[in-house]
């Protein structure tokens, strides 16, 4: 039987192996917020800590932007719309995130083919990846120069090499996928990995995922 991890499990599964994602605090009980000033410059991104709410944003569960003000309002506001979703959800606490600088939308991770075993993914990232379909994959384990041959399969690719006039850092969204499929092959009971939306910043500047969900085995 398989489960997700939650929002905060996954992302520290992916700090691991040296993957960038947004600094986070999780809070689970309203008396923690005092304690976020120290914790965290502001404004900054609130959401629901949840396994079982994977669409969060649908859910009424995200909200950017927020003073520090705001928050004590903001965590009741969560909670009350994840309980409105779906009452039955297993709730670990509200994610409080950086607000990250907002860079080009990368969707990047990993699904386990049940023919193939482990692909790695990349391609345009954000709400409409869906539509845009514009993702190429590659079978585990990933070298560097087949890495950047997946990349030259989008057209993704055009824009990280400056059609519109700013590269983007292409060296280091190949580094994250050669550490997704290292950490692909060490853990066997990953099903599946999505970053979306992954930033990709001008070149030299890095990465940064913000959303990320890891689905296991077991």
């Amino acid at each position: 039987m398989s489960r997700f991890l939650n929002e905060l499990e996954a992302r520290d599964c992916l700090s691991e192996y040296q993957i960038p994602m947004a600094k986070s605090f999780l809070i689970r009980d309203k008396s923690e917020i005092a304690g976020l000033t120290a914790q965290m410059d502001f404004p900054v991104v609130m959401k629901i800590l949840s396994a079982d709410i994977r669409h969060k944003t649908e859910a009424g569960c995200v909200f950017v932007g927020v003073g520090a003000e705001e928050t004590e309002a903001v965590y009741n506001q969560i909670l009350a719309n994840a309980k409105a979703y779906d009452s039955q959800a297993v709730i670990d606490g509200v994610l409080v995130q950086e607000l990250a600088a907002k860079g080009m939308e990368v969707i990047a991770g990993m699904k386990k083919d049940p023919q193939f075993g482990p692909v790695i993914m990349v391609g345009t990232g954000g709400i409409y990846v869906e539509v845009f379909k514009d993702v190429a994959i590659r079978l585990v384990p990933l070298n560097k120069e087949e890495a950047r041959k997946m990349l030259e399969e989008t057209k993704l690719c055009e824009i990280i090499r400056g059609a519109r006039g700013i590269e983007y850092d292409e060296a280091e969204l190949i580094s994250i996928l050669l550490k997704l499929s290292n950490l692909a092959q060490n853990w066997p009971d990953i099903e599946e990995i999505d970053i979306n939306p992954l930033f990709l910043y001008e070149k030299g500047r890095g990465a940064k995922g913000v959303d990320a969900l890891i689905k296991i085995s077991g």
